[in-house]
């Protein structure tokens, strides 16, 4: 079986290469726009699936991986930053707060599709201005959900308690992906 993977994402692609997996990386084009009324717990699978909904048919010997990652605080969605104004603002709104991250996996072959969220709270300890500025400025985190990646030097010095999977809040929940890629 050919693994695909559908995302452009260097930590993804990271993470399912130390599962010791091997795959293609391909493209999807769909736009991603949530419906007004979705539960926020059931919008990083809602993503994923529209992924893998979206991508061309699979070959029977064909597995497709497609993953979203959505950020929520106090009911509002934190996707990635349009601008650097925008990525200043969720990061005050994130600092001294707990939040979630919602990863949603969709792994789809020709006959079968499964879809799983997994998710993760997060508390940041306060962060400044001046270390808002810093991380922006040296870590460039416009490509990430809620402006942050938790392995890079926000989420080294600024997190201070962390309840789920690490992996879940980097992109890819490995656990969830190697159990149902071992089913298949």
């Amino acid at each position: 079986m050919k693994l695909l993977l559908a995302s452009q994402s260097p930590r993804r692609k990271e993470l399912l290469t130390s599962l010791g997996f091997e795959f293609e990386v391909v493209k999807t084009d769909c736009e991603e726009i949530l419906p007004a009324d979705i539960k926020i717990e059931e919008a990083a699978a809602y993503l994923s699936q529209l992924k893998a909904d979206t991508f061309r048919s699979l070959s029977p010997d064909e597995i497709l991986l497609t993953a979203d990652t959505v950020v929520a605080i106090e009911d509002k969605v934190l996707g990635k930053p349009a601008d650097e104004t925008d990525a200043k603002n969720m990061l005050r709104h994130l600092s001294g707060k707990t939040h979630q991250v919602y990863t949603g996996i969709t792994i789809k072959t020709q006959d079968r599709v499964f879809t799983e969220t997994d998710v993760a709270d997060v508390t940041f300890d306060e962060i400044t201005d001046g270390e808002i500025e810093f991380y922006i400025q040296k870590y460039q985190p416009f490509d990430k959900a809620g402006s942050y990646g938790i392995q890079e030097w926000l989420g080294m010095a600024k997190i201070k308690n962390i309840n789920g999977s690490f992996y879940t809040i980097m992109g890819l929940p490995t656990h969830l992906v190697y159990k149902i890629l071992q089913k298949i």
